[in-house]
């Protein structure tokens, strides 16, 4: 199977090492700019063996991208391994420490779970002529980005005033504000780790304990923003694209 126009597909994900050492850089560097994506009609048929550790989430949008290439590949045998993204990353660190490799490519749906995978040597370097299809600020050495989200603060428009929201989120525990979170949420999870590299430790935790003492929390952030247009709570912390959903379903 020619697997570098696979990963070309998917716009690159984690790469893991062993089966997939001949990939190799032939074409434009990390420095240039970024190239336009192939189509998926200008790529041939994709035959052989592919084992993809896939990150749950999303609402099982990547199984359907999975599916939509299982059925235009006929000849291509995709092998799935579902599970949370941590779980999975786990797992790929320790069959790496005991010499084992099953996953060809690992698609998470958090960055973190990627980092852990890369700072253990288990992945393989992107290629360049993959990084060509990415800008400059996405290109990462061990892995690659497919899609991206920014964290919000839905908040319910009948109980608060947009002025008392404050601009900086450390400041949002000293308000009076009725909270709505997910902290088992991969994505809070990351969120809280970029707090930590940007503000530090001490203050994190600072952040976390005047949060959880007025925060309710929710299984997961849908379960937020569905709460906040009930009114339990006055705003929450959630990806972008759950308040779209709320909205598309509640105009």
């Amino acid at each position: 199977m020619q697997r570098r126009r696979f990963l070309q597909a998917l716009t690159a994900l984690g790469v893991m090492g062993g089966p997939l050492r001949a990939l190799a850089a032939t074409t434009p560097g990390a420095g240039s700019a970024a190239r336009t994506a192939v189509s998926v009609d200008e790529l041939p048929p994709l035959e052989g063996e592919l084992t993809v550790y896939l990150g749950r989430g999303e609402g099982g949008l990547y199984e359907n991208v999975m599916d939509a290439i299982r059925k235009r590949n006929p000849s291509l045998t995709l092998n799935l391994r579902r599970g949370p993204s941590a779980a999975l990353a786990n797992t790929i660190t320790a069959e790496h420490e005991a010499g084992i490799q099953r996953a060809d490519v690992f698609w998470a749906v958090d960055s973190g779970s990627l980092g852990l995978v890369a700072d253990t040597g288990a992945a393989r370097p992107i290629p360049d002529d993959i990084h060509a299809f990415l800008r400059p600020s996405f290109r990462y050495p061990g892995w690659a980005p497919v899609t991206g989200r920014v964290r919000t603060l839905p908040y319910n428009t009948e109980r608060v005033d947009p002025a008392a929201i404050p601009e900086d989120i450390m400041a949002l525990p000293e308000t009076d504000l009725r909270i709505g979170w997910a902290p088992a949420y991969g994505s809070f999870q990351s969120f809280v780790t970029a707090m930590r590299l940007t503000e530090g430790d001490a203050r994190t935790r600072e952040w976390l304990r005047g949060m959880q003492a007025r925060a309710s929390s929710y299984a997961g952030e849908l379960g937020v923003v569905m709460a906040t247009e009930r009114g339990e709570v006055d705003l929450g912390l959630a990806n972008h694209y759950y308040t779209l959903r709320l909205k598309a379903g509640m105009p």
